[in-house]
């Protein structure tokens, strides 16, 4: 990793660049801390900007197709122009504020399967740019998050997957071009009615938008279906109310309406998900392409190449 750093696009005897987190755990809407350390090359550098960026991976669905793409979803200059002497080491402290709706990747101390998350180090210099430095990020679930999971694991759901999803939910004041969505096994006890539930939080800094997908079994007489519901909670209900009943109530209630919620999000299509579903009718607008809503307008397919494997974090 120090080799591949050396040998960035400046050439050998070029700058390099190390940024180190005073803490990799974060949650949204705190900060991410640390430093870019910078080291001079064999000649006077003189750096355009330094930039810091959180890149994740998502998943992005075509007509047919599906793909991962690693998206820069958040980014900050943390300097301007500077000269860097030879052999010059120069410390840049910063401050990066998490956007309220990044997604969650580790819950209990446990990275969720399927979740990658990144803070990338840019360094400017004449056109070439290095993106070598990339350093891995945990964010941790809001107090009202944990308490939603945990009201999820009591009434007996089994976590099976995490993912991020390229496009925005219709009706939901989104800020991110994606959602994450974390999937469960339904519980014996709702195994009659559902197959799977995807939960998605939409977080703001008043509260979250809770969405709710549940793949509902088919009947005697009728096929299986997707019902959604969609419910606010307040960050000072956390500890206010029972989860696991108000959860409870939540399932029953998407399950049993299964007519109106249609009617209001519009059909869901199957498109060669790999689930054969997904937010279906929900998703307006899922902008295909490497524009629409991308920070810098990129799909950098090998991001986590050689500093950490693509989809770090081990399976349940």
């Amino acid at each position: 990793m120090v080799f591949k750093k050396m040998l960035s696009a400046f050439g050998v005897g070029g700058p390099s660049v190390d940024t180190v987190l005073t803490n990799p755990n974060t949650r949204p809407g705190l900060t991410l801390d640390g430093q870019v350390n910078l080291v001079g090359g064999d000649a006077e550098a003189a750096i355009e900007q330094v930039v810091i960026g959180l890149v994740t991976r998502v998943e992005v669905e075509g007509h047919d197709t599906e793909y991962a793409g690693t998206m820069e979803f958040h980014r900050m200059a943390v300097s301007g122009p500077l000269k860097l002497a030879p052999k010059q080491q120069l410390s840049i402290p910063f401050q990066l504020p998490v956007p309220w709706e990044t997604p969650i990747t580790d819950v209990y101390g446990q990275r969720l399967h399927g979740m990658t998350m990144g803070l990338r180090t840019e360094l400017a210099i004449a056109r070439a740019v290095d993106k070598s430095d990339l350093d891995q990020v945990a964010v941790h679930p809001l107090p009202v998050h944990e308490r939603i999971l945990e009201a999820f694991q009591r009434l007996g759901f089994r976590f099976k997957h995490a993912d991020l999803e390229r496009g925005h939910i219709r009706g939901v004041q989104q800020t991110l071009p994606f959602y994450q969505e974390i999937e469960f096994f339904a519980s014996p006890q709702y195994a009659s009615t559902i197959r799977e539930v995807e939960l998605t939080f939409v977080t703001s800094q008043r509260g979250v938008e809770v969405i709710l997908e549940c793949d509902k079994r088919g009947g005697f007489l009728s096929a299986g279906h997707d019902a959604f519901g969609r419910y606010q909670v307040a960050h000072t209900d956390a500890d206010r109310v029972d989860w696991a009943q108000v959860v409870d109530g939540w399932l029953r209630e998407t399950t049993s309406r299964y007519g109106s919620l249609r009617s209001q999000y519009g059909p869901s299509h199957g498109h060669g998900h790999s689930r054969g579903h997904g937010m279906g009718g929900m998703v307006a607008g899922a902008a295909l392409g490497v524009a629409g809503g991308m920070v810098a307008g990129e799909m950098i397919e090998d991001a986590f190449e050689g500093d950490f494997g693509g989809d770090f974090g081990g399976d349940e």
